[in-house]
């Protein structure tokens, strides 16, 4: 493998110690400043820096991480461009690591770590919702996880766009989606303008993994997938493997969030996430009766001390 030309190198006061992730616009390291200590310093690749939509795309998602205020949401630091002409943007660096890869070794997970992350999850796009930004690829990858504090921080808004932004200021070309196709919503494959309830059914997705490892179409490849998207219903959590059983409202829940019509989920991620940790809770509660034969065993056992 070929030395990154950046490693070891320093941008704007940024010394780039380790890349850390590369995606199809921009490269992140971890670096370290003066001022701000270690960050997260994403890098727009060289190739790119006369792309204008390019450009305008890495502005925007620094102007939305600026817009975008939550403790589950990383805060943006500082976007500049190098002497040499190096776009650049440096952001808090999250504690952790990606949840893809965490739910790729530990999931399923136990009810209530799964509540307390599609909680946080929900709580930071409700944040971009609030200001008018859809996220459009909510994913693991995109999730920076915790598991010693369980604290989540959503990473990434390179692809968000804002609802109120006119139709001819969109970098976005009608007809064409945006997004990692296993979590898209089936609505965004037409190309048209998706809404806050696209993000809900990516976050049901992530929600589907974490409680069953897996997600809930089996696609092999992206023609399969984009078909299956269209045209079949979502595999009903408690089908998606012999071994995961959980109570019908769980299940209720989750496919709801995955309805295929934005208008049948529920009406925000808030509220999807509330719903999900109610029927968790449910599900993990003992049943009345089981509970009052618990009560008289330990009267039992007390009376004959």
């Amino acid at each position: 493998m070929s030395r990154d030309p950046l490693t070891g190198t320093t941008i704007a006061g940024y010394s780039l110690e380790q890349r850390v992730g590369e995606g199809g616009t921009a490269t992140v390291y971890r670096a370290t400043h003066q001022e701000h200590g270690t960050v997260a310093l994403k890098v727009l690749r060289s190739k790119l820096r006369q792309d204008r939509t390019a450009v305008a795309r890495f502005l925007r998602e620094a102007s939305f991480g600026t817009r975008v205020q939550h403790p589950n949401v990383v805060r943006t630091i500082e976007l500049g461009e190098s002497g040499d002409g190096v776009h650049f943007l440096a952001i808090e660096w999250a504690a952790g690591e990606l949840l893809e890869g965490y739910a790729k070794t530990s999931a399923p997970l136990p009810p209530d770590e799964v509540a307390a992350i599609v909680k946080q999850i929900a709580d930071a796009v409700n944040a971009a919702h609030a200001n008018d930004i859809v996220h459009r690829d909510l994913k693991p990858e995109n999730l920076m996880y915790d598991p010693e504090t369980r604290n989540v921080k959503l990473l990434d808004f390179g692809i968000a766009t804002a609802t109120d932004v006119a139709p001819d200021e969109r970098l976005t070309r009608a007809g064409f989606f945006v997004g990692t196709l296993m979590y898209v919503a089936p609505e965004a494959l037409s190309g048209e303008i998706v809404t806050p309830a696209a993000d809900q059914y990516s976050l049901a997705c992530i929600a589907y993994l974490l409680l069953a490892g897996t997600l809930p179409y089996t696609a092999k490849s992206p023609r399969e997938m984009f078909t299956q998207l269209l045209s079949q219903p979502p595999i009903a959590l408690n089908k998606a493997k012999p071994d995961i059983a959980y109570g019908s409202s769980v299940e209720a829940v989750v496919m709801r969030g995955l309805a295929k019509d934005p208008k049948a989920r529920f009406t925000s991620v808030v509220d999807f996430a509330s719903a999900l940790t109610a029927a968790l809770e449910s599900d993990a509660a003992p049943e009345p009766d089981s509970a009052g034969l618990f009560s008289r065993m330990k009267g039992l056992f007390r009376g004959k001390n």
